[in-house]
């Protein structure tokens, strides 16, 4: 018997129901963004800064605090506050932009998404508000004195915490329906005095009046004291809020207060950052005292004793209620109820309670940061009427992407720190999010090859700031996993969006072999986002002095994406013979990469390195010249991930594929020694198609192993340690270039912002590290043993060693025998206040000494992964 929960998910992919038409798709950053940036020279992050936020009306999408909209972001509903010292109300969630921070951008605010159901019938978020003035200055001054050396300056570090005097601000809804949703505002004093608090739900709609072939403006205006009505022609339907309460409701439009920001008329006497000035000037003139408008605050003034708590409760409908909170408390004790039993069978039997709560935590996170994605490249260049760019305006960003039309909900890295998607930290979230719906895995993985999305040329859009960058094609593996997942779900593969989706990467496959490979010879070159900042130059850019990069990883990266077509080619083949020439198209490709790798050019000079057995990149000088850059780091244990298992049975299944290979393997037994012996199958009837054979394996994993090296407390580092006292060095036309290990931030701004990662543990690439050797344990059986960690004298199964990492990688969550979490570096008030202690972070990345959470610290896009170890 399907669980509520899962009916409901049943309910929205068969076309019953709606359930998804209402959740929390707004940004909790809409500033600072590319798609907001109308400016000459491409400042992004000037044009719009926080502190114009409040003042202007967005174009593509809006911010706000723990707050929802519907699919299309007609109607928002977020929370401010004000605690009445602070020189603004808090309406949006504070931080620091690329330049103000030592190390890029950064959000300054302590909150936490606590839980959420897959179809948003239950979720819950808590935001911690402090009781004196935010330390706005001090954040930004301390932050300017500081530099790349130093860590960052964070608000836990102003010590505004430290006497409890603030407030715990929990924001919990709960759907009765699709588009009937409850909303219950619980806020705690902590402090041991009383404190005054301003508690302001506010109603918007998104200005899309203004622009060309916009919609007609909406209207919110009261029914009585205690009821809204909510009117937009895009809505299609009308919606009411019901107040639990006698809060004041004050009224202004969704429009930018051009006087503000640009000293030029305002188009509406009533702007967007009225309610600001009337609660915090009390400009008694900024509000429309005929009570209506296009954005509507709830205000909620109270004084909470110490310690005491007070809740408050809406509810927003498309439905006229008599009595809106009769059965409020129970349907919300329902939801939660149905929301425990849900989780409850996606708990592995005997893990522990705090195991629990960090996997609960890691998918709500995940659930919390979908987001309404609105951006029209073509509109956005070309301007709109009254928002016309500059003539000079910064030309090449985006501008061979003028197809892109994004108009969806998208699971985005991080609300705040990276509101937009990015296309492989996308497949990430994908894989994490198909233990719960891996229908909606499904679609996303659909939306990005889809036609407006990906470029007529075959690659797939990057991210906002630059389409064109290339990021790790990790998609056809994300694909066959989340296929694999569903399957496994429900008894039956998806073999339709198994196939919709290889056709589509086909194109993307051949858009990298027909653009990454310069020279034709199954080496791949050209940035590889990330991975391109722990080496010596940026790997984005041209070789400085001309020649360039043949890549370790971008190589391995495409022998993997040859391998994954291959599987997804196998197991359409079971279906559809049609696909096993597919099969033997993507088997050769590989065969051909891994030739390629050993040796380039035919001068015997390849990736592999045989006097220290690792993978290297080779520079090729413009002199015809060439250099291996003996550079330890993760781009040499890329080969890993190039493997996959299959069955015996399937093999004698597909003939004509066992035939052409049997034939390519006595045509070219040169590429054939260079790869395992997929011929041979294991004890367990399984054959291995891998880059490696069993020695280079052993030889790669010595090295990721050794505690000296790649191997911390916590997970594989991005850099082998080695580098810390001694960094490595390379001269190229008179200029010295030398990379160091470092444990945790950058040390410098070469590639911007925090981009110089050179040595963090980072989930995903663990993720599929620990997913390699699995697959390789499968076809070798636990017979095969490996030393672990290198040096010790102690051999485990590769099975084991899978256990073993992902035992690391958890470490830096759970409590240790001290109580605390490693994530929480130290940090007295994180670790041991009963008010924090169980409340996760999930960090972009991770410090490789000491496993401390650093980078976006709501990173619960490919960070969630940690819940399927």
């Amino acid at each position: 018997m399907k669980k509520p929960e899962e009916t409901r998910i049943s309910e929205q992919y068969q076309y019953q129901k709606k359930w998804f038409k209402w959740g929390p798709y707004v940004s909790d950053r809409a500033w600072g963004t590319v798609r907001e940036d109308y400016s000459a020279d491409g400042d992004t992050w000037e044009y719009t800064t926080h502190d114009s936020a409040r003042s202007k009306a967005f174009r593509w999408g809006e911010e706000g605090i723990a707050a929802i909209s519907d699919d299309k972001q007609i109607l928002c509903l977020g929370l401010a506050l004000w605690n009445g010292k602070d020189a603004i109300l808090k309406e949006r969630l504070f931080g620091l932009n690329n330049a103000e921070g030592n190390h890029g951008e950064d959000v300054k605010e302590i909150y936490y998404y606590l839980d959420s159901t897959p179809t948003h019938s239950y979720m819950e978020m808590l935001y911690k508000y402090p009781q004196t003035a935010f330390p706005y200055e001090q954040l930004l001054d301390e932050s300017r004195k500081r530099s790349t050396n130093d860590p960052e300056f964070e608000i836990i570090e102003t010590g505004i915490f430290d006497q409890d005097k603030y407030f715990d601000v929990f924001i919990n809804y709960a759907k009765n329906d699709e588009a009937d949703i409850l909303i219950d505002y619980t806020v705690y004093n902590r402090s041991i005095e009383e404190a005054e608090i301003h508690l302001l739900p506010q109603i918007w709609f998104r200005n899309n009046w203004n622009w060309e072939g916009s919609d007609p403006k909406p209207l919110i205006s009261c029914i009585g004291d205690k009821e809204l009505l909510l009117d937009a022609k895009a809505l299609e339907e009308q919606y009411f809020c019901y107040v639990d309460g006698t809060p004041t409701f004050l009224f202004t439009d969704n429009e930018t207060n051009n006087q503000r920001l640009y000293h030029t008329e305002n188009i509406s006497h009533y702007v967007k950052d009225g309610i600001n000035d009337f609660i915090v000037k009390n400009d008694q003139n900024a509000i429309n005292p005929a009570k209506t408008g296009t954005k509507v605050a709830l205000h909620f003034k109270e004084t909470l004793g110490a310690k005491q708590k007070k809740t408050f409760r809406l509810r927003l409908s498309n439905k006229q209620l008599k009595k809106p909170f009769e059965d409020f408390d129970q349907i919300f004790d329902l939801r939660k109820a149905e929301a425990d039993e849900f989780y409850s069978t996606k708990h592995k039997t005997g893990i522990s309670d705090d195991e629990k709560r960090i996997q609960r935590q890691a998918w709500a996170g995940l659930l919390w940061s979908k987001q309404f994605y609105s951006y029209n490249v073509h509109t956005w260049l070309r301007g709109d009427k009254g928002l016309t760019p500059p003539p000079i305006r910064l030309p090449e960003r985006n501008s061979d992407w003028n197809h892109l039309i994004a108009n969806d909900i998208i699971l985005m890295p991080d609300k705040w720190e990276y509101p937009w998607f990015a296309a492989w930290d996308l497949a990430f979230h994908c894989i994490a999010m198909a233990a719960i719906d891996p229908d909606f895995a499904k679609q996303q993985l659909c939306l990005l090859v889809g036609d407006n999305y990906i470029h007529p040329n075959g690659e797939l859009p990057a991210y906002e700031w630059n389409f064109s960058d290339a990021n790790p094609p990790v998609h056809a593996m994300a694909s066959y996993k989340v296929y694999m997942a569903d399957k496994a779900a429900k008894g039956k593969g998806d073999l339709v969006f198994l196939e919709k989706i290889f056709q589509r990467l086909m194109i993307n496959f051949t858009w990298w072999v027909n653009q990454k490979d310069s020279e034709g010879n199954n080496i791949f070159e050209g940035g590889f986002l990330g991975l391109d900042n722990i080496g010596i130059f940026n790997r984005s850019e041209p070789v400085p002095g001309g020649g360039f990069l043949e890549q370790a990883d971008g190589t391995s990266w495409m022998a993997m994406y040859a391998l994954n077509m291959f599987e997804i080619s196998l197991e359409l083949s079971l279906h559809n013979l049609v696909y096993e020439d597919m099969a033997i198209k993507f088997s050769q490709h590989f065969l051909y990469i891994a030739g390629s790798m050993s040796d380039m050019g035919g001068n015997g000079i390849g990736l592999w390195d045989d006097h220290d057995e690792f993978y290297y990149d080779m520079l090729r000088r413009p002199d015809g010249g060439s250099d291996r850059l003996r550079l330890r780091s993760l781009v040499g244990l890329i080969p890993l991930f190039a493997v996959i298992v299959f069955n015996d049975r399937d093999w004698e299944v597909l003939q004509k594929l066992k035939k052409q290979l049997t034939t390519f393997m006595l045509q070219r037994p040169d590429l054939a020694q260079l790869v395992s012996h997929w011929t041979g199958k294991s004890g367990t009837n399984k054959h291995l198609f891998s880059l490696l054979r069993g020695h280079r394996m052993k030889m790669l994993l010595r090295r990721m192993l050794d505690t000296n090296e790649f191997l911390s407390d916590y997970g594989v580092r991005s850099m082998s340690r080695v580098y810390e006292e001694q960094p490595f060095s390379y001269a190229l036309n008179n200029e010295n270039y030398s990379v160091k290990y470092i444990p945790a931030e950058s040390d410098s701004r070469m590639f911007g912002g925090n981009s110089n990662w050179r040595g963090p543990i980072w989930i995903p690439i663990n993720y599929m590290l620990i997913e390699s050797i699995r697959r390789f344990d499968e076809y070798y059986t636990d017979d095969f043993k490996v030393e672990y960690p290198t040096g010790s004298g102690s051999y485990l199964s590769l099975s084991d060693i899978a256990d073993q990492l992902s035992l690391r990688l958890k470490s830096m969550f759970l409590k240790d025998e001290n109580g605390e979490r490693a994530i929480h570096g130290g940090q007295p008030k994180f670790n041991h206040d009963e008010h924090f202690m169980d409340n996760i972070l999930f960090y972009e990345y991770f410090d490789g000494n000491n496993g401390k959470g650093l980078g976006a610290s709501h990173q619960t896009g490919w960070t969630a992964l940690i819940a399927l170890l």
